[in-house]
């Protein structure tokens, strides 16, 4: 006979804020946060999650939500979710939690999302020194495929994913977290240029009670105050999983998560109908609310057969993802190349950061030429189904990176051709991005020989 419906065990009312919700969610990673569900290793259940901002950013004509955005709130996730096996014990920290995303989408109701610029000295962005303005653009869905009024003249298929799904840290590998990153914070370059490159701060974004959301655990219970002040942020990918933001974690994948306490208590968010590689624009992908089909098992013991750890203690270890059989296919791309030298001319020792950021650089400059605004360009290569590399890491003194980008998503024909550039009426693009000044003062790097 056929298999039940996936059960329905994180449901989600966008009527109601996250902290409105039946099942409460959180915004920390703590192993002391409960399990708000229960669910058996072999069944397909359901999770519904809210877009990360937890609806603060809106459909609508302005980028003031994105200027004004309080970033101590995010990642808005759904679960933790209890894993146990058909006996009914749970899984055991140094198992291997598998979890197959079976199907995953917008929640039905609420088919658009959000591509963003934070501002400077809001959160920022992997090119911020360039593009210091809060922007967006909103997309809507039509099935498969998405489209943008602010970017016009593209449309493209969305490799849905989630951006964020991991297991709960053990308190020593809390402890391990939270350690290494105050060291970074504290005795890290103190400048608003990252590795003395990527204009980009905080250096680490540590424990803060501000904004912290822990699930069943409510402001004002006795332990509370405690556990939000050892509690992790999501915002970096770890070794528990958490905010990977692989692109190709769709449908059909598979994710081996390194289990840290009894029941694995598996959580996800910050679902993405697109996103390209290193989400540029760091609220870079197509956000939206979604949901995940998901079946978990437990692979007893694990982690030590399979994930090898990459430091001084058997904590030390990272996921592995199996990529699905579903994704878009493209046969033209044009590839921007970049070195790991910077816009002043300086030479950087294979620094693949550089090299990255001279590559997305260089594209956003090419397809400005094409009627496109800089911002435009900037938020499409953070989220249309773009592929970064790093070509080569082993010639002095330059690492070398790509970023290759799909021609079919585009109206007009973007190759460069002996009769130079088109001059039809069709390249002028009238609309742009939602946009706000930039009232800040830290420096602006502008390039001498781009595109004005």
């Amino acid at each position: 006979m056929a298999p039940p419906t996936p059960r329905l065990v994180v449901p989600i009312d966008l009527k109601k804020r996250p902290w409105e919700q039946k099942l409460p969610l959180h915004n920390r990673w703590h192993p002391q946060i409960p399990a708000v569900a229960e669910i058996k290793a072999g069944e397909i259940f359901r999770v519904e999650m809210v877009d990360w901002t937890g609806g603060a950013i809106g459909d609508n004509d302005t980028a003031l939500d994105v200027k004004s955005v309080d970033l101590s709130t995010v990642h808005y996730l759904s679960g933790p979710i209890k894993v146990v096996d058909a006996d009914g014990i749970p899984a055991k920290p140094g198992d291997i939690l598998v979890v197959e995303i079976c199907n995953l989408g917008p929640l039905p109701g609420d088919e658009w999302g959000f591509t963003a610029i934070f501002d400077r000295e809001n959160g920022g962005g992997f090119l911020t020194d360039h593009f210091p303005c809060a922007s967006k653009a909103i997309w809507y869905f039509e099935g498969i495929f998405a489209y943008s009024p602010q970017i016009p003249g593209v449309r493209f298929p969305g490799l849905t994913h989630p951006g964020i799904i991991g297991t709960a840290p053990s308190m020593e590998l809390l402890r391990i977290w939270n350690e290494r990153e105050r060291e970074l914070e504290e005795n890290g370059l103190q400048s608003y240029k990252l590795c003395e490159v990527l204009h980009s701060r905080p250096l680490a974004n540590l424990p803060s009670t501000k904004g912290c959301l822990l699930g069943k655990i409510q402001d004002g219970a006795p332990e509370w105050e405690t556990i939000a002040g050892e509690a992790a942020r999501t915002i970096p990918g770890r070794e528990n999983g958490g905010n990977c933001d692989i692109k190709n974690l769709s449908r059909g994948s598979k994710i081996y998560l390194p289990v840290f306490v009894e029941g694995a208590n598996l959580s996800t968010g910050d679902m993405h109908f697109s996103q390209g590689d290193g989400e540029v624009a760091f609220c870079g992908a197509i956000e939206m609310s979604g949901f995940l089909e998901l079946k978990c098992d437990i692979m007893r013991g694990g982690m030590k057969d399979y994930l090898t750890p990459m430091g001084p203690t058997p904590l030390h270890v990272n996921p592995i993802f199996e990529i699905g059989p579903v994704e878009p296919r493209f046969s033209e791309w044009l590839v921007f190349e970049g070195i790991s030298v910077d816009e002043s001319g300086r030479q950087h020792y294979l620094d693949a950061s550089v090299a990255y950021k001279r590559a997305v650089l260089n594209a956003i400059d090419y397809l400005s030429k094409f009627g496109y605004s800089k911002e435009q360009v900037y938020l499409l290569l953070s989220c249309c189904p773009c592929e970064g590399r790093i070509s080569g890491i082993v010639d002095s003194p330059n690492a070398l990176a790509t970023i290759a980008i799909p021609t079919a998503i585009f109206d007009q024909d973007i190759r460069p051709k002996a009769s130079k550039l088109p001059i039809w009426p069709k390249i002028v693009r009238k609309p742009d991005v939602f946009k706000c000044s930039y009232d800040g003062n830290l420096p602006i790097t502008r390039n001498p020989s781009a595109t004005t």
